[in-house]
Parts: C-alpha cells; sequence; structure tokens
C-alpha cells in the first residue's frame, strides 16, 4: 500500500509564510506594533534552553518578537509568580511560554494556572484545559493542538474513527484525547501501566503515541491501515513507537524527527499571532 508521510516541517513552513503576512499586515496597520511572545526559563537545562532558543528563532523567522526571561536555578514559586504577574499585566506581551520542566523547588501547576488565559497561548492552564475541552474557546495545547493541525492538513479523517492515545499527561495526552473526542472520534486513553496494552492499540485506527518512553509501542501491535502519530523524540533520533517496520504498512505516520516537533513550536507561534491580532486590533 501507498504510505502517506505527514510531514510536520514541510506544513510548518508553509504556515510560517502566511504567519509572516499576517504579522507585517498588523505591522502596517498598527504603526508598526508587532506580536511578543514571553518565553520564561528558570535554571540552566541545556534541552530547555535549546528548546527556548528554537521558539525565538521562529519568532524572529515571521517578523515577530520574543521576550526571553532567564531566572536563575534558585528562584521561588513567589518570585516565579511575581514575574508571571508582571508579564500579564504588560499589554505589549500577547503570549506567555513557561519552559517546562522548572526545579524542582517550584510548583509548578501554581505558575501554569498564573498564566492569563488570554496570553496562555500554550494551553497549559487548567482553565485554558477545561474551557477546551467543553467545546469553548481557549488555546489548544500546542503539541496536540499541532497535531491537529497536521491531521486536518492531510485530510485524515477522525469522525467515527477509534482513536488510541498512549500516555496520560495534563499537556500532552489528555488534551489530545478530548481534542480528538470533540472532533468526534472514538477515544480510548492508555499509558504504561495499562494491562492488554497491545490488544487495545491492535483495535486503533488512529494510533497517538505519548508515553515518553523510547519505542515503547511495539510495530507488531499496530494494524496495517493504521494512521500512525508519534509525539516522542528520545536520543538516536527514536521515538515512543517502533516506526521502522511499519514504514511499508501504515496508511500515514509522523517521521521522527520532522512530523510532530515543527508542529508543536508552530502552533505556539500561530497562536500568539492570534492573540496579538485580537489584542492590538
Amino acid at each position: 500500500m501507498s504510505t502517506l508521510i505527514l510531514d510536520g516541517k514541510a506544513l510548518a513552513q508553509k504556515t510560517e509564510q502566511k504567519l509572516r503576512d499576517r504579522v507585517a499586515a498588523l505591522k502596517t496597520k498598527f504603526d508598526g506594533q508587532t506580536p511578543i511572545l514571553a518565553t520564561l526559563l528558570v535554571g540552566d537545562d541545556p534541552a530547555s534552553a535549546t528548546y527556548v532558543k528554537m521558539k525565538g528563532n521562529a519568532c524572529r523567522r515571521i517578523g515577530m518578537q520574543s521576550l526571553p526571561v532567564e531566572l536563575p536555578s534558585t528562584t521561588t514559586t513567589s518570585q516565579l509568580l511575581a514575574k508571571i504577574a508582571e508579564l500579564n499585566n504588560n499589554p505589549n506581551v500577547h503570549g506567555i511560554l513557561l519552559q517546562h520542566p522548572v526545579p524542582a523547588q517550584i510548583d509548578e501547576r501554581s505558575c501554569f494556572d498564573a498564566i492569563s488565559l488570554s496570553k496562555d497561548v500554550d494551553g497549559v492552564t487548567c482553565l485554558g484545559f477545561g474551557r477546551m475541552a467543553m467545546g469553548e474557546s481557549a488555546y489548544g495545547c500546542a503539541t496536540p493542538k499541532g497535531i491537529m493541525r497536521l491531521l486536518e492538513a492531510y485530510d485524515i479523517a477522525l469522525t467515527g474513527k477509534h482513536a488510541v492515545v498512549v500516555g496520560r499527561s495534563p499537556i500532552l495526552g489528555k488534551p489530545m484525547a478530548a481534542m480528538m473526542l470533540n472532533a468526534n472520534a472514538t477515544v480510548t486513553i492508555c499509558h504504561s501501566k495499562t494491562q492488554q496494552l497491545a490488544e487495545h492499540i491492535r483495535r486503533a485506527d488512529i494510533i497517538v503515541g505519548a508515553v515518553g518512553q523510547p519505542e515503547f509501542i511495539k510495530s507488531a501491535w499496530i494494524k496495517d491501515s493504521a494512521v500512525v502519530v508519534d509525539a516522542g523524540y528520545h536520543p538516536g533520533g527514536v521515538g515512543d513507537i517502533e516506526m521502522t517496520p511499519l514504514i511499508d504498512r501504515v496508511a500515514a505516520y509522523t517521521p521522527v524527527p520532522g512530523g510532530v516537533g515543527p508542529m508543536t513550536i508552530n502552533t505556539l507561534i500561530a497562536q500568539t499571532v492570534e492573540s496579538a491580532e485580537q489584542k492590538i486590533g
């Protein structure tokens, strides 16, 4: 069978051109005002620093600005909350990203939930999750929302399909399941402790790997006609799904890297532009 490659990198590049045009239109109409994404990096984790840098580069590619805020690893919850409050009150900031994870002494959930709903462009607040799950207006969590945009761009139908999401994190697995349910899929949520996991996966028309363990999901568990979305990325360039044996026998798949990852950053930037259009306009 002919297998469709769900190329997130190509879609993100295509979308960036449209975002450049939208940013340019804002600048022209409103005296040079531009969308601004504030990025909060706490501590000195090198991977987190790399991710923040990538997001800043994405901002610059479309002509918007990033406002990097770096705090020491000794930062307390109250200090981080104060910085978030400052950004919430800054009318020139249209989106706020708190890079995960933060140092252990910080109450990460309290800090996520302190972000104003209108600036929660990464979709990490409980309020935003609840509104999204109920079908109300909110910015979706960037990774699952990026996956939904990728499936839509490649005309992957969800209505009536059986989707299995392996993973239950608050910023990936749970919102992924809610978004697919809202799109009329029948959704099963599994995780690393699910009994008879292989049997659940064998029934999946669409499988999303979001468990955070390299090649945890075996190719033999996945049927030939499935659409395979791998949201994991680990050293060696592998994801959460044993992908190589699937490439010639499934209906569609996301490559690792180049599938889900580029759509995560692209969604964050797109939602910041949308926030700016609402506020500036």
